[in-house]
């Protein structure tokens, strides 16, 4: 595919006209005669985002999701590259199952799938798994997430096992003994209020300050998913100030967004592990992100079906959609607001978690030689969310009802169109 943008503005504000030839980035010039030609005036231009923390749910539960339909919401997100979570059935803790993943990508994907190993055998946290073997063949980003590695010793041995690979461990931090299984409501008022179990902000930044004296010790990568705490914030604070330890954080679209009274009309669609917190912790969440505490916005893209949400609060399946409003959230919160220009978002969903992922050739300049990824965007384009024109296949979107930007006219994906407005 063949094409040109004209008079299109770039994150840093400059203006200028871009051709794509075979996969890449080329001089206008050299463009072909029957190039597409777009008029990229009033648009932006950002690098493809990338999202580091995506659940496409296949192989093992394809009635909520598959890597076709997430990642066909990915691209209307303008998602060029999204890594795909380990809590499948099987679980991908072998070299074998991370394949069958990577396999699935390049055949029904419409963006990049990268495979996240497991950190330890079936996500149980009491032996690792084959983290040589997946390293061998290009994984780099090992999680239980959905799962704790709440054991010390397990947590020390992959930091310590990965490093030479060059790999990160990506903690779901919550200590299990602090905040259980049935644990769904951020621990305050409105949970003692609701009846419902409580999350308290403090199980999930003791794990984080344990986590980071432990990449700190042994010299491993270290990366924080999901934070939802000011507490957590200040715990990746201290450690960055420290500058000895490999550390990064992601926040979520909804835990920047959405806070604890949406979770008091016990609709299941606002379950989400961890909880939504309350209106102090999404402010310093946004601060931390605005000020680079928090590295990148992760998604948590988590399709469940609506059987799987069809029970009390208590016990339905934890987890929203993300991939489609990502953008249009962080637009809003943070863009919107001036927290953020242009150039931090394009880093902190784009840049940055490709950098964290090793994933060398996305978030790269949109320039002559480079690979074509790109999310062609209309800052001012506005609408309310309809959950059922998503292309996911599942329907526990968080932002139906909301106005919010609908930014993404175009993405392109190694120098193809996957999707146009």
């Amino acid at each position: 595919m063949s094409l040109v943008i004209t008079g299109v503005t770039l994150a840093d504000g400059g203006v200028r006209d871009l051709a794509i030839d075979g996969g890449r980035f080329v001089e206008v010039t050299d463009a072909p005669a029957g190039a597409e030609r777009i008029d990229g005036s009033g648009l932006l231009a950002l690098p493809g985002l990338v999202d580091l923390h995506t659940h496409l749910r296949e192989p093992g539960k394809e009635d909520a999701e598959t890597v076709a339909s997430g990642t066909l919401a990915a691209a209307r997100g303008g998602f060029t590259a999204v890594f795909a979570m380990p809590n499948l059935d099987p679980a991908t803790d072998t070299a074998e199952a991370a394949a069958y993943v990577a396999d699935l990508g390049r055949r029904d994907g419409h963006c990049e799938v990268v495979p996240i190993g497991a950190v330890t055998k079936g996500r149980e946290g009491t032996e690792l798994a084959e983290l040589g073997l997946m390293a061998a063949q290009g994984v780099r980003v090992f999680s239980d997430d959905g799962a704790c590695v709440h054991d010390s010793l397990i947590m020390r041995r992959a930091l310590t096992y990965l490093k030479p690979f060059d790999g990160v461990v990506a903690q779901h931090a919550q200590d299990p003994r602090l905040a259980g299984p049935g644990a769904c409501c951020h621990e305050s008022e409105i949970s003692g209020r609701l009846g419902l179990p409580g999350w308290p902000a403090v199980a999930e930044s003791t794990i984080i300050a344990r986590d980071v004296q432990l990449a700190e010790f042994t010299g491993g990568r270290y990366h924080a998913c999901h934070i939802s705490t000011a507490e957590s914030v200040d715990v990746i604070r201290w450690a960055k100030a420290r500058g000895k330890a490999q550390v990064t954080a992601e926040v979520t679209p909804h835990h920047l967004l959405l806070d604890t009274p949406h979770v008091e009309s016990f609709d299941t669609t606002y379950k989400v592990n961890p909880p939504l917190r309350t209106s102090e912790h999404l402010e310093a969440l946004r601060a931390a992100l605005a000020d680079g505490t928090i590295d990148i916005v992760g998604t948590d893209h988590a399709p469940h079906t609506v059987q799987d949400k069809d029970h009390p609060f208590d016990v339905a399946a934890p987890g929203m959609l993300g991939l489609e409003q990502a953008l249009a959230v962080v637009m809003e919160v943070m863009v919107n607001t001036g927290r953020l220009d242009w150039a931090g978002l394009a880093d902190r969903m784009s840049v940055a978690p490709a950098r964290i992922g090793r994933l060398a050739h996305q978030g790269r300049p949109l320039a002559v030689g480079e690979p074509a990824h790109l999310v062609l965007v209309d800052p001012s384009r506005r609408e309310t969310v309809d959950k059922s024109r998503s292309a996911s296949k599942s329907r526990n979107n968080p932002y139906h009802g909301l106005d919010l930007p609908d930014p993404v006219e175009l993405t392109v994906w190694a120098g193809r169109i996957t999707h146009r407005r």
